[in-house]
């Protein structure tokens, strides 16, 4: 299968022209990869695009100021701000929904996205009162975050029963149709901060107080947060919910990580990989109101949505089946880094400036995996991804929370793409995935929960 772009069409001799002929000659996700690693991208129209390297923590960089709304780098041809009166907070946009930024298949998209932790009614809802007492002075506290705790009106934020995520968008993307397939290639990620949140919260996350049943697998206990659970009194601040800060830093050996006490004296540092836990087209048509439950931001669906599955960092592709004209696509839940499962609730999250090549996939084509004209699909450089969640109409007619189902459905997604596109006999794919490849648990915590597949492409010739 191959996934190449049309020929740029220039005729100029230069660098633009250089790029193009190399593309059409490796195809783009072999060009990327060359470009990524030269610095190339720039011919093509995405500035300063970060260095690919052997390993994640390579693409990362840190811009070494706060990122500012529209200050510092900004990598792509359209620049998208997360303004107040624009967010959805805890909800996806409709297919009728107006778009914010419109940008023409094949271009890039600079979004400013807006990390909920330090901004929530369980912190307070005043990011730099809940920032400062960690040490975080005014200036390093971003003003669409305070600008959205503070005047956020487009419904009445309710904390027990909406999304927790700061969703930037629509973008309305040019020529992308019903049948289509928006492909989306994260092409850098920029911490706007130098610090991120990791938390637990009770009711949510693998240690749940709801699991602590005969059937449920742990005891009471075991629950975490071990904290009193003061859900019953309505007040959010006094839930007894856990937020740990977690500063951002270049170590030793000049890789951006993020650092946590152990004990009196130690410590444990890991590197960060950013990217964006929720990606989605729109949907949803038949939602009367913007904080509707079937456009609640938890639930990953067909739609993508909070899908956080971290192979889908930069460098990677993510395969979304178009239902509304222009694809209507949106963007939030920044994650700094992330461990698959995502068991306490949350990844670090962290607010990025991310940049993205949208671009729509047409069938028969064979710019995109047959899956994904039905089914979100990934793939990173060396592996393709399919993936398989428990329920993925979202809040509608309930929710299945069950890993079993959600394996089931990556497998078959798996020979599905085995099958189709590169021509695997039906029982030998399925002997070979069971020898040969992994599938993953995506996350436990979403309500519908997911598992992803991962086929590396070293195995085929």
């Amino acid at each position: 299968m191959t996934h190449a772009a049309h020929a740029t069409g220039d005729t100029t001799p230069g660098p633009a022209v250089a790029a193009g002929r190399l593309e059409r000659a490796l195809g783009r996700r072999t060009f990327v990869q060359a470009a990524l690693a030269t610095g190339a991208l720039a011919a093509v129209g995405v500035a300063a695009a970060p260095p690919a390297a052997a390993s994640p923590t390579g693409r990362t960089r840190l811009p070494g100021e706060v990122l500012q709304p529209g200050k510092g780098p900004i990598d792509g041809d359209v620049y998208l701000p997360s303004r107040t009166e624009q967010v959805y907070w805890g909800y996806l946009p409709r297919t009728t929904d107006a778009p914010v930024a419109r940008v023409r298949s094949g271009r890039t998209l600079t979004v400013d996205t807006v990390s909920h932790e330090g901004l929530l009614e369980d912190q307070g809802r005043d990011p730099v009162a809940w920032f400062g007492g960690k040490g975080v002075p005014r200036d390093r506290v971003l003003t669409d975050a305070v600008a959205i705790a503070k005047g956020y009106a487009r419904h009445r934020r309710d904390f027990d029963a909406d999304g927790p995520h700061v969703v930037t968008g629509p973008v309305y993307v040019e020529g992308a149709r019903p049948g289509d397939v928006l492909k989306v290639e994260p092409l850098s990620a920029l911490p706007r901060v130098p610090y991120g949140v990791i938390s637990s919260r009770h009711g949510k996350g693998a240690l749940s107080v709801s699991f602590a049943t005969p059937a449920g697998g742990i005891s009471p206990a075991e629950v975490m947060p071990a904290t009193p659970d003061g859900r019953a009194t309505k007040d959010p601040v006094k839930y007894g919910n856990v937020s740990v800060f977690t500063p951002i830093a270049t170590d030793r050996g000049g890789v951006p990580s993020a650092s946590l006490p152990v004990g009196r004296t130690g410590s444990v540092t890991w590197p960060i990989d950013p990217f964006a836990g929720l990606m989605s087209v729109a949907t949803v048509g038949d939602a009367p109101v913007l904080n509707d439950p079937l456009l609640n931001s938890i639930p990953p669906t067909l739609g993508g949505g909070n899908i956080d599955v971290r192979l889908l960092n930069v460098g990677s592709a993510f395969y979304l089946p178009v239902v509304a004209p222009g694809a209507l696509f949106s963007v939030g839940d920044p994650h700094m880094s992330m461990g698959n499962g995502e068991v306490a609730l949350t990844a670090l999250e962290g607010s990025l400036r991310l940049t993205f090549r949208l671009t729509v996939c047409r069938k028969g084509t064979g710019d995109a995996p047959s899956v994904a004209f039905r089914y979100p699909f990934g793939e990173t450089p060396d592996a393709w991804v399919p993936i398989g969640l428990s329920d993925p109409d979202g809040s509608r007619d309930g929710q299945v929370s069950d890993l079993d189902v959600a394996s089931r459905r990556a497998v078959v997604n798996a020979l599905d793409f085995l099958q189709t596109d590169l021509g695997m006999d039906r029982a030998v794919a399925y002997a070979y995935l069971s020898a040969a490849a992994d599938f993953e648990v995506s996350q436990v915590v979403d309500r519908t929960v997911g598992v992803h597949g991962v086929i590396p492409k070293s195995h085929f010739r």
